[in-house]
């Protein structure tokens, strides 16, 4: 560590995280179990880490006074989550017809109980709804987010399908992040579908012509995302979007190969994509291109469990091509979780991950998966004091504890936020 140079001037630590049990650090460079401490301390200048290791290597660096110090003793400090895939804004709730879905998948069966199904469903309700509305929902879904660990949160637009509503959703990603404690990455996804009484040919045209380059000009978004999948936007189709939105400024990412392979994830290689996401019939070929671009796959496991989907992503596949992966919750209305613990219980169980694995991905994945892998993800000197405090004896019980949400404390950029798993005094609900 180059501040323990007896040269240097001691930094004072505005808060220091004393004794835990494990340090889970997520650095990049070392073997996960080298990155894993005993009685670890972390260190808090500001918004960020001034030193993280050992007792003994965090107290040479820093002064503190006793009255700053959070006793992790007994307990696991680890990064924050960052969740790269989400829905977050959104109108009412499909609860029908996912109950129905449960013993029924006739489209008959929902038909005679007058239940919508989908995303159009989703989309009239969410034109319906006011600024103030949708804003109180999706910061409740928020707040419940942060009580489980996830301090950074990507929110897509794409439940509006026209440019009125499109904006009211990118405006509510807009007061989230002025209005709460979390990070909002905001992506613009008004190709999540379109329209029913406009052709797609004609609402591709107000895509390109209309609402990116106002979503461009008024800096409403970071990414443009587009659905690549059989019966929504073709390859070349997606091209063309995806393409007008980079000339505008606006990065890409890609919902692709999530019920069939078209090449969506081909083209995310192609142009070196920050992320692919679903991923569930992705060819093994087309693994490995996406590992030499560098592109993240980003894999929903709670999304594939809610609809029971038929060909679950290849975790394993993926790993051996050397890819990057995410884990992310795909919070909608179709996938209702707003916790990243339940999703890594189901990458575990379900698709092969180990512990470390799946935290990884949790944490340093999903920041990689928003280029955000710079100042967050990991615990390390210089980058955001985004910290989870689990009341567990090791990190492992996070996927063992499977309907316990671990989580203790959480510190926002060098704020305490969450305090004995609850919103702390100074933060309003």
């Amino acid at each position: 560590m180059s501040n323990l140079n007896g040269n240097r001037k001691k930094i004072t630590a505005d808060l220091i995280i004393a004794n835990a049990r494990q340090l889970v650090t997520c650095k990049p460079e070392l073997p996960f179990r080298e990155g894993v401490i005993e009685n670890g301390w972390v260190a808090i200048t500001g918004e960020k880490i001034a030193a993280a290791g050992s007792k003994e290597e965090v107290t040479a660096a820093v002064n503190f006074e006793p009255e700053s110090q959070i006793d992790a003793t007994g307990k696991v400090v680890v990064p924050g989550f960052v969740d790269s895939h989400t829905h977050l804004v959104f109108g009412g709730s499909r609860v029908e017809e996912y109950s129905l879905s449960l013993t029924a998948d006739d489209p008959l069966a929902f038909e005679e109980k007058g239940i919508r199904r989908g995303i159009m469903a989703t989309v009239d309700t969410t034109r319906s709804e006011s600024i103030d509305s949708l804003y109180n929902s999706a910061r409740s879904r928020l707040m419940n987010m942060l009580k489980h660990g996830t301090t950074t949160v990507e929110s897509k637009s794409g439940y509006g399908l026209s440019l009125e509503s499109e904006k009211k959703l990118l405006k509510v990603n807009c007061l989230l992040q002025e209005n709460t404690p979390a990070d909002i990455v905001s992506t613009f996804l008004g190709a999540h579908g379109w329209p029913a009484d406009i052709p797609k040919d004609k609402y591709i045209d107000i895509l390109l012509n209309e609402m990116i380059p106002w979503v461009a000009e008024r800096d409403m978004a970071k990414y443009c995302d587009v659905w690549c999948d059989e019966g929504k936007y073709s390859l070349e189709e997606s091209r063309k979007i995806l393409l007008a939105a980079k000339d505008y400024g606006l990065e890409p990412k890609i919902h692709t190969d999530a019920y069939s392979y078209i090449g969506g994830s081909d083209f995310a290689a192609e142009l070196g994509m920050v992320s692919a996401d679903h991923l569930n019939y992705t060819p093994r070929k087309t693994m490995q291109k996406l590992a030499e671009s560098n592109t993240v796959g980003v894999l929903l496991p709670a999304l594939d469990f809610a609809v029971r989907h038929p060909v679950p992503f290849d975790y394993r596949a993926m790993k051996d091509k050397g890819m990057n992966v995410a884990l992310a919750t795909n919070l909608c209305p179709g996938c209702w979780t707003e916790s990243l613990q339940f999703v890594m219980v189901l990458a575990c169980r379900l698709y092969g991950m180990s512990p470390d694995e799946a935290l990884m991905a949790a944490t340093l994945g999903g920041a990689k998966a928003l280029g955000l892998d710079s100042d967050r993800g990991s615990l390390e000197t210089g980058k955001l004091a985004d910290i989870q405090v689990w009341d567990v004896p090791t990190f492992e019980h996070v996927i063992y504890r499977f309907s316990t949400n671990m989580v203790d404390q959480v510190i926002k950029r060098g704020e305490v936020i969450i305090e004995s798993g609850c919103l702390a005094r100074n933060i309003t609900q």
